[in-house]
């Protein structure tokens, strides 16, 4: 939008040639989703404090959420969206078909998290939407926008599944890579919903796997890099570190109002959107496995509630005390503050090992 319309002048202000590097309208990116975050953060916690607009909180859980958490208003994913979907309209190429998948992925998702959230407010119920209908919704979601973008963008490596380490391991999925790439947005979509249950638990991973990404997309969109890295080159990619940049931006700020003791929560109309979002990403610059590694604290939320279902079916016995496993670490005593350092530093080291992968091949 505003970049469109400053490139158009490029001839009579040559300066404005800044705005044509991909690097510098992915700092513009992340600071003006930043500052709009919180500049709209304040406000937007008043208004739904008025409107009583709380998280409903989990029975089950620790005895201290019960009492530290209840009347935190939820919900703050709007906040997030907002800036994030602002500052790529302003700064992206809105005729890159990338930009377009991605925007769409967040809002989509965005709608369906903001839709769980007023049911659970409207019915004083931790349970929104069913599981069932949640994931069948996704996966509709996620088929339309894939179909779509494969539809316009005619590129053959997207059928093939890229394995990091190995230079030369590529799967060709021919149709299974629909199915396949509904399963990593869906997934990711997911997992980092099981992930938000603590006070900033989810926000900071998030923040880590798109700063990974805004640099993943950015080599692969660049002929010169990826022939360096010996890593699949993808024409137009480069421009989703701009959404990513805005991502971070996004979440930064949000995370003022989310660190210890949150003030707001992100809901489900956040933490499907982001969780999506980064699906989205890891599937356009082709690099979903390296989604997986980055994003493992993610994957460990979600293995741990699959485990504890199986075992619980099968045998009648719980693994853990609690699932997700972060709960499970409360009920052994780990204060939440605790919790959710330990596994940001996990996180950190996961983003580590992934960036690694890039020249490890």
């Amino acid at each position: 939008m505003l970049y469109e319309l400053l490139l158009k002048n490029v001839e009579i202000f040559t300066f404005l040639n800044v705005f044509k590097y991909i690097t510098f309208r992915t700092g513009l990116a992340f600071f003006t989703s930043l500052l709009i975050a919180l500049l709209i953060g304040g406000p937007f916690i008043r208004l739904f404090s008025n409107k009583k607009i709380f998280n409903p909180i989990r029975q089950d859980g620790p005895s201290d959420h019960i009492i530290k958490k209840i009347g935190t208003p939820t919900m703050g994913g709007v906040i997030i969206l907002l800036a994030l979907i602002i500052s790529v309209l302003l700064w992206a190429d809105l005729r890159n078909l990338y930009i377009l998948f991605c925007l769409y992925i967040v809002s989509s998702f965005g709608l369906l998290g903001a839709y769980d959230d007023y049911q659970k407010i409207k019915n004083n119920s931790s349970s929104g939407i069913s599981s069932k209908s949640k994931i069948i919704m996704q996966i509709i979601l996620a088929m339309l926008g894939l179909i779509i973008l494969t539809y316009f963008v005619e590129y053959k490596e997207f059928k093939n599944l890229y394995f990091p380490f190995f230079k030369n391991l590529v799967i060709n999925l021919g149709w299974f890579f629909i199915p396949f790439s509904i399963f990593v947005i869906v997934g990711s979509s997911n997992s980092v919903n099981l992930t938000d249950g603590l006070d900033g638990l989810a926000t900071v991973p998030v923040i880590l796997v798109a700063g990974c990404f805004a640099f993943i997309s950015y080599v692969t969109g660049n002929i010169v890099f990826s022939e360096y890295l010996q890593i699949l080159y993808i024409e137009g990619t480069g421009e989703i570190s701009i959404f990513c940049g805005a991502i971070i931006g996004a979440c930064l700020g949000f995370l003022w109002f989310n660190a210890p003791p949150a003030k707001i929560f992100m809901g489900d109309t956040g933490s499907l959107s982001l969780g999506g979002s980064l699906g989205a990403v890891g599937i356009i610059t082709k690099h979903e496995i390296v989604l997986a590694i980055t994003g493992g604290l993610f994957v460990l939320e979600a293995l741990s509630v699959m485990v504890q279902v199986v075992s619980f079916k099968l045998t009648g016995k719980r693994i853990f005390k609690m699932a997700p496993i972060h709960h499970h670490f409360e009920k052994k005593g780990w204060p939440e503050s605790t919790v959710v350092i330990r596994f940001w530093i996990i996180s950190i080291i996961l983003a580590m090992i992934g960036l690694a992968t890039l020249k490890l091949r």
